[in-house]
């Protein structure tokens, strides 16, 4: 009685962990936008006046505990965001035949999501967040 043991040639976990990572990263993101723009709109004030310490994040009642958590995903979504996105492409492209469909779509939804927030950090508006965000 034999028995062949499917091989996978990637490791699932790994590929679970790069997809959470990337995800994660990319709500962190949004949360802080949502937090920038809804302290913006609730004070009435507007960018400029953000950046002057009177509108500070940590300072939103239902947030305060999660702010550390959110910071260091925010944090490591600005640094580690193109070497997620390289590795999601590279393992897609390496394993295409080998991860199922919706992993795939996982992983290129995951790259492409966090190109576009790397990008966004950037933009002139999303600076001023980013100040706002890093007081």
């Amino acid at each position: 009685m034999t028995s062949a043991a499917q091989v996978t040639p990637y490791s699932r976990p790994a590929v679970r962990a790069l997809i959470v990572a990337q995800f994660a990263t990319i709500g962190a993101f949004v949360a802080v936008l949502l937090l920038y723009i809804g302290r913006m709109t609730t004070a009435g004030v507007g960018p400029a006046e953000m950046l002057t310490g009177a509108y500070d994040p940590k300072d939103v009642a239902f947030f305060g505990m999660l702010h550390p958590l959110v910071a260091v995903l925010y944090l490591t979504g600005a640094v580690l965001g193109l070497p997620l996105a390289i590795v999601a492409v590279a393992l897609v492209a390496r394993e295409r035949e080998a991860l199922p469909r919706a992993t795939r779509s996982l992983l290129l939804a995951g790259a492409v999501g966090g190109l576009l927030v790397l990008v966004a950090r950037f933009t002139p508006p999303l600076l001023d967040m980013h100040r706002w965000w890093m007081d």
